[in-house]
Formats: structure tokens, C-alpha cells, sequence
């Protein structure tokens, strides 16, 4: 029993600083990872600045979405199979690429009155679509790491406290801006490249996956509470005194040289890479060809495509809605009131969002643990939320109430994604789990893609040209790297139609929600035919 005992003690507790200090670590990349999202902040102005249109300005934003959505199985196959540590790698290296660029592209700006070249255009993609790809191998690996570092009972909750850190970025910087720096788009995208960056670094040597007590019912430890081990499962770290490990005195925390990659794969006896340890979870193990032969895959795919999609659009375009409603009432703004407004509604969006991961986490934990019900019927909330979102988007006409249409849609999308980890467990298992999840990312770039043009589209079609009368002139205030604040008067290609601008486009992802919701409830029904299906 004597060996028993010191295995076990070489598996830290399950709210151990270990965990802790994982989950902690986890948050800080999330955080840093969400910046996507506060593309409306700054998008009107870099548009304004470089002479593009609306629809090339959603181009832009779909190449960071893309970026994101792409490189999802990639980064997935990555940390499933080798860890954390090349995804954050890449995360740094891609993320103060992509911010530095578009800040240089946009302080360069172009002669008055024409549009940046094909070329520079081209470049400007490029750059989005690297910070897409850094932001979303931040927080593949820091999801990842969670949900291997915290049992079935948590998983839900730590993952969606993971993801809220994700969902609260665009807030947490656009304040920083508007505080700090409000109107100065350079400074912002300044802030971008270095705040999306360094927690990448500090994350190596903090954020590592933490084993888990094996679930045997046999061996539970009566007195202590505590999970014992079987001495054939775990051998005895033979780790020297040198080897550092990721904790603080008093915890028993696995070294890291545990924890490396070894002959090109990680140490999966301990990490649960391979599938024994799903057998002791007897979760299922869909993957690789099996999962494009799974129809649960295409229905989770159509869900994601159109909520997800619809959710797209609005985060892109939340600033120029604004702008459309506040432009509408007030034809001669000051460009400071307007990124002022913009930078309101991309916190409440961050702000939903971040409350949104959170919530589904322990509703979905809540309900399936109280009323055994699968987690996939959290899908028929977050539907029911994108609807009403959409429903209250129409509808407003005011810009001072808009916030309740983005709080919704926050909101929304927030438990979309905050869902997604725990049912991509339930129905594909554990083992793949990124590769999985990075797959079923690429579903809402389908929809983003589509409804976002539409969106672009739409509102060019009632935007007037430079040399009609109903053009306006906006005196814009720009801050310079060097501090000097120039005012130019541009003659900014603005929709000042208010509604009519975008609500066509709005009815449209309206439907596409009302089809998820039902497509939704078909999930969740057949999900409770196969949990009662395996109980016999």
C-alpha cells in the first residue's frame, strides 16, 4: 500500500496550484487571443485611411476570421499530438507580425483621395489573416491544456472560463484605447501587437497540461477523498532534483520533463493522449476519415455556419451600424465622438461575449449532471439568443439603444463557442479533441463569408459616391506616431441612411438563425436517443 501512496502523491490534487496556475496561464492566452473581435473598432478608420470600400473592408475582416477558422485542424493535430508549446510559438511570432503591419500600412495611409493599390491591399489581407492564424493558435493550446487538466465534472466550466478570457479581449483593450488614447487607431493597433504577443512567451513556462487522478471506483481513497492509483498505471517520476516543474513549494506538481515530447510525441501515458485513458472516461473516439463519414459532424457543422456566420458579420460590421444610425442624426461628427461609439459597442459585444462562455458552461454542467440531459440541447438556448439578437437588431433605430442588440449577439456567440468544447467531448471524444474542434471552425467561415459580403454589399449599395450632392465631407482627427494632430478634411465614403444602410442584411441572417434553432432541437433530440441508446 506504501507504493500506492507515493504514486499517488506524484499526481497533483485536482485543485492543486498546478491547476491553478494552468488555468490562470490558460486565461492569460485566451485573453490575449480574442483580439479578432475588436476589428470594429478600428475598421471604419482604417478604411477611411486607406480609401477602400465597405465590401474590401470586409474582405479584410474575413481574412482574420479565415486565419482563425484555416488554420483550426492544423493547430488542432499540433497541440493534440505534440503540446502547447509550437502553438504559442506561433502565436507570438504571427500575432506582433500582423498588428505591426497594418499599424506601418496605416500610418504610411495613401495620397489624398486614392485607394491603396492592389498590392498594399493584398499585404493588408495578408496581415489580418496572421493575426487570425496567431490568435488562434493561442487558444487552441490553452483550451486544449484545460481540458486535459480537469476532469469530466469541470471540463464544461473550466473550458468556458477559459473561452470568456477570449470573449473579454475586445473589451479589455478597446477600454485600455479609449482611456488611454481615445480617437488614435495607431496607438491602438500599437497596443495590438505587443499585448497579443507577450503572453504567448510567458505562457511557456507557465501553462502546461497537469494528469489526472485515474477515476478507478475500487481504489477511492475513503478517509482522504482523494483518488488512489494503480501501481501498473503511473511509474515514480526518476526526475533529478534539477528538473524544474510548474508549481509552488508544498505541491506535489509533475515535472516538466514528464511532460516533453518524446521521439516526436508527447508523453501520452500521463497526459491522456492516447486512448487508454478515454477508455477509462468511456468516451467515444471519432477522428481523421471517421469524422467526415459522421453525419453529428455535418449537423454540428450547418449550426455552426449559420449562427456562428451571422455572428461573424455582426462583429465585423457592429462599428459601421453604429456609425450608420449615429451618421443619420449627426451628418457633421467629430471622428472622435464616432470611435468613442464604436469602441462602446465592441466593449458591450466583448462584454456579452466573456458573460456568454461562462454561463453555458455551468448550464450545460448543470443540467446534464441535475437532469442528465445531453449538453447538446445548450444549443437550443444559444439559438433562441441569436434570434432574439437579430430580432432586436432590426428593429432599433436609435444608436443609443443599439447596445441591447449587441449584448445579445455577444452574448450569443460567447456560449456558441463557450458549448462547442464540451460537445465536440461528448459526441467525438477526448483524444482528438483540438484536431476535432478545428475542424468545426471552419463551418462559420462559411456562413462569415457569405453573410458578410452580403453585408458589404448591401450597405455600398447605399453609400453616395465622392461626386454626387449627397456626399458629405467628415473633418477627421488623426494622431500621428510622432503625437501631431493632423485634421484633414477627407471626403469619407459614409452611409447616412441609418437602418436602410444594412437591415436587408440583417432579415436574412434572422432566417438563418431560425433554421439553426430547428436544426438545433434535431441535435439535441437525437443526442438523448443515443445517451438512452447506451444505457440500454
Amino acid at each position: 500500500m506504501a507504493s500506492v501512496t507515493a504514486v499517488k502523491h506524484n499526481v497533483p490534487r485536482l485543485f492543486s496550484a498546478c491547476r491553478i496556475i494552468t488555468l490562470l496561464s490558460s486565461v492569460l492566452v485566451a485573453l490575449g487571443s480574442g483580439t479578432n473581435y475588436i476589428f470594429s473598432a478600428y475598421a471604419p478608420q482604417l478604411g477611411a485611411r486607406l480609401h477602400i470600400s465597405h465590401t474590401q473592408l470586409n474582405i479584410v475582416g474575413l481574412a482574420g476570421n479565415a486565419g482563425v477558422s484555416v488554420s483550426g485542424p492544423i493547430w488542432g493535430r499540433i497541440v493534440d499530438f505534440r503540446g502547447p508549446q509550437i502553438p504559442l510559438v506561433g502565436a507570438f511570432v504571427f500575432s506582433l507580425v500582423g498588428y505591426a503591419g497594418m499599424k506601418r500600412m496605416y500610418d504610411e495611409g495613401t495620397d489624398s483621395g486614392t485607394s491603396i493599390s492592389s498590392a498594399h491591399f493584398l499585404l493588408l489581407m495578408v496581415c489580418s489573416l496572421l493575426t487570425g492564424l496567431g490568435a488562434h493558435a493561442g487558444v487552441v493550446a490553452a483550451v486544449n491544456t484545460t481540458a486535459r487538466s480537469f476532469p469530466e465534472s469541470a471540463r464544461a466550466t473550466t473550458t468556458g472560463l477559459v473561452l470568456s478570457g477570449f470573449g473579454l479581449s475586445a473589451f479589455f483593450f478597446s477600454t485600455i484605447a479609449r482611456i488611454l488614447f481615445p480617437g488614435d487607431t495607431s496607438a491602438l493597433l500599437l497596443l495590438l501587437s505587443l499585448a497579443t504577443s507577450i503572453p504567448m512567451l510567458v505562457a511557456l513556462f507557465t501553462m502546461r497540461p497537469v494528469p489526472l487522478p485515474q477515476t478507478y471506483p475500487a481504489l477511492k481513497d475513503d478517509v482522504n477523498g482523494e483518488y488512489e492509483l494503480l501501481p501498473s498505471e503511473v511509474e515514480p517520476s526518476t526526475a533529478g532534483p534539477d528538473v524544474d516543474t510548474v508549481g509552488v513549494a508544498g505541491d506535489s506538481c509533475v515535472p516538466l520533463a514528464d511532460i516533453q515530447p518524446e521521439n516526436g510525441l508527447s508523453s501520452t501515458s500521463q497526459m491522456g493522449y492516447n486512448h487508454g485513458h478515454l477508455e477509462a472516461d468511456n468516451l467515444p473516439d471519432v477522428h481523421g476519415k471517421m469524422l467526415w463519414s459522421t453525419p453529428d459532424f455535418y449537423l454540428l457543422c450547418v449550426i455552426l455556419s449559420l449562427l456562428g456566420g451571422t455572428g461573424v458579420m455582426y462583429i465585423n460590421n457592429v462599428g459601421l451600424i453604429s456609425l450608420a444610425l449615429f451618421a443619420e442624426a449627426n451628418p457633421d461628427y467629430e471622428e472622435e465622438e464616432a470611435s468613442k461609439l464604436q469602441a462602446a459597442q465592441v466593449s458591450t459585444l466583448s462584454v456579452g461575449n466573456f458573460v456568454g462562455r461562462i454561463l453555458i458552461g455551468l448550464i450545460s454542467d448543470f443540467t446534464r449532471s441535475k437532469f442528465n440531459l445531453p449538453r447538446a440541447y445548450s444549443l437550443c438556448i444559444v439559438s433562441s439568443l441569436f434570434i432574439i439578437s437579430q430580432a432586436f437588431a432590426i428593429g432599433i433605430s436609435n444608436v443609443g439603444t443599439l447596445w441591447m442588440a449587441t449584448a445579445f449577439l455577444g452574448f450569443a456567440y460567447g456560449s456558441l463557442f463557450g458549448a462547442l468544447p464540451a460537445i465536440t467531448i461528448d459526441w467525438f471524444g477526448l483524444a482528438h479533441l483540438s484536431e476535432n474542434l478545428g475542424y468545426l471552425s471552419l463551418a462559420p467561415l462559411i456562413g462569415g463569408n457569405i453573410f458578410s459580403i452580403i453585408f458589404g454589399r448591401n450597405i455600398d449599395a447605399h453609400t453616395p459616391h465622392e461626386d454626387t450632392n449627397t456626399s458629405r465631407g467628415v473633418t477627421r482627427a488623426t494622431i500621428t506616431a510622432g503625437g501631431d494632430v493632423l485634421r484633414d478634411a477627407l471626403s469619407e465614403r459614409r452611409c447616412f441612411a441609418g437602418q436602410e444602410c444594412y437591415v436587408s442584411s440583417l432579415k436574412i441572417t434572422l432566417m438563418a438563425c431560425m433554421v439553426a434553432l430547428i436544426l438545433s432541437t434535431w441535435a439535441a433530440r437525437r443526442d438523448k436517443h443515443r445517451q438512452k441508446a447506451r444505457k440500454g
